[in-house]
């Protein structure tokens, strides 16, 4: 029997995703309106802090308000981001993970790592090599990782105007016939 959710980033479902976590958070965590991210396998949510009082002129000193409010925060909301979810593991079929950002230090508090299986011609497997044997990477796992973040930070408005795009097409799947 297949107890797997439908994925949530199909049809919708993300958005059912979202309205929830804005219905369940409660409202005087953050600042501003959360980011919702979900996937196959996970939802993470990103918040944003109130930036603490100015605690001097230095860039050290700010940057340790910052950790000091993104530290008072986790411990304080332990408890009731455990229960939160809980419930929504439960609803969504999804691991939860969390973080925040506060001034310009940002923290995950969770994250959920998942092997994903490829195949890569010898050519590919080279590449992966190279940066393991120069010590940049430890494996080729941790070498396809460090591959998969550099892309991601040097092609993000290309992959936002992609991610955009399937939106839209999520949108008119959702008008076809057939779907209420």
């Amino acid at each position: 029997m297949n107890t797997r959710q439908p994925d949530p980033g199909a049809g919708g479902a993300a958005e059912k995703v979202r309205g929830w976590f804005t219905g369940r958070l409660p409202a005087d965590w953050f600042a501003a309106v959360p980011d919702i991210q979900v996937d196959r396998e996970e939802i993470t949510i990103m918040g944003t802090l109130a930036d603490p009082a100015p605690a001097g002129d230095s860039d050290a000193e700010r940057a340790a308000a910052a950790e000091g409010r993104i530290r008072r925060f986790r411990e304080e909301t332990r408890n009731r981001r455990i229960e939160i979810a809980r419930e929504a593991e439960h609803k969504f079929g999804r691991k939860v993970s969390w973080g925040v950002t506060c001034a310009n230090v940002t923290e995950m508090f969770t994250t959920l790592s998942v092997p994903v299986m490829t195949r890569l011609r010898q050519s590919e497997r080279r590449v992966l090599d190279t940066l393991v044997d120069a010590g940049v990477a430890r494996s080729r796992s941790d070498a396809l990782a460090w591959c998969v973040r550099l892309t991601g930070e040097n092609a993000d408005s290309w992959l936002s105007r992609l991610r955009e795009a399937l939106r839209h097409v999520e949108e008119v799947r959702d008008q076809g016939p057939g779907r209420a």
